[in-house]
């Protein structure tokens, strides 16, 4: 005899999942509440604040609904992608990189964020560590920062010599040339952010105990050498903004429009199409009369204390 199941009729089920989708949405809403003290702000900022907000989900939920067209595109058509992010620290990286992931496929979109190299690392060949990363076919990378590492905070903060440094220069463009020609597109983009802006976010990572973590010890010498971090960079694009790979510059003062811009001109920059799929059906699920469900040991349940 076939067990019968109390299954929700449509309407119920439509009204789940739409509370579903409410919930993830206001997962996303925790990611952009940047000012703790929420309570503090007045109606009209609040009102303010909240029609802003609405527009940039708007945007953003259609902007990622389009990166999973473009992810779908990747793998279907077998492409390389490198996408490389660079900027001062407190530039919005991460936050880009967290928006552009958010809802792909992490088998084929991944992050690379190398820590820095360890004792056998700094014997080896300095692009080695981060061909390891490369994309293989169907597979997209985003680095969060690069072997660009070397031109920046090595360069600043003396990791490196000057013959090493020079050295750099004279072999990326090669190297960068080569993973064109190996079929890898390659995309490179700078965040900038001015003086006050990155002062004002550092700030707001040493009053926020949940951002302290973001803050070590390199990035506040990096705040107090902030002029020879804009005479590398300046150096940096100069030196390596080649045809193949290009450098784009992403204004990210405002980190909202920053993600939004970047996102769109990353879009752009591949000649992605919607990959058509088979409609998609839930098959039924099989019942047994001798099927039984055991019970779970009550001192294995997580309390329930909300």
């Amino acid at each position: 005899m076939m067990l019968t199941s109390a299954l929700p009729d449509h309407e119920d089920l439509m009204q789940r999942i739409a509370r579903d989708l409410i919930d993830s949405y206001d997962e996303e809403l925790e990611l952009e509440i940047e000012d703790r003290n929420i309570d503090g702000l007045d109606s009209a900022s609040r009102t303010s604040d909240k029609a802003a907000r609405q527009a940039y989900f708007k945007e953003l939920f259609r902007l990622q609904g389009e990166l999973v067209k473009l992810q779908d595109w990747v793998q279907h058509s077998r492409q390389k992608v490198v996408i490389l992010f660079e900027g001062r620290d407190a530039a919005g990286k991460g936050g880009v990189i967290k928006r552009i992931t958010q809802r792909l496929n992490p088998r084929v979109a991944r992050v690379a964020a190398l820590p820095a190299p360890n004792d056998r690392e700094r014997t080896q060949w300095y692009f080695q560590r981060y061909a390891a990363h490369l994309p293989a076919a169907g597979e997209m990378v985003l680095f969060d920062r690069s072997w660009y590492n070397r031109a920046g905070v090595e360069r600043v903060m003396g990791f490196c010599t000057d013959d090493e440094y020079e050295e750099f220069f004279r072999t990326v463009p090669e190297f960068e040339k080569m993973l064109v020609r190996s079929g890898i597109k390659l995309i490179k983009y700078w965040f900038s952010i001015t003086d006050d802006e990155q002062h004002m976010r550092f700030l707001g990572r040493i009053h926020d105990p949940l951002k302290q973590w973001k803050l070590s010890p390199m990035d506040l010498e990096s705040r107090r050498r902030w002029e020879e971090y804009t005479k590398a960079k300046e150096i940096m694009l100069e030196r390596t903004h080649i045809a193949e790979a290009p450098w784009w510059v992403v204004q990210a003062v405002d980190k909202k429009k920053a993600r939004l811009n970047c996102i769109s001109h990353l879009l752009g920059q591949l000649p992605y199409q919607e990959v058509p799929h088979p409609p998609v059906e839930l098959p039924a699920r099989e019942r047994h009369a001798d099927y039984l469900r055991q019970p779970v040991p009550a001192s294995m349940i997580v309390p329930e204390i909300y």
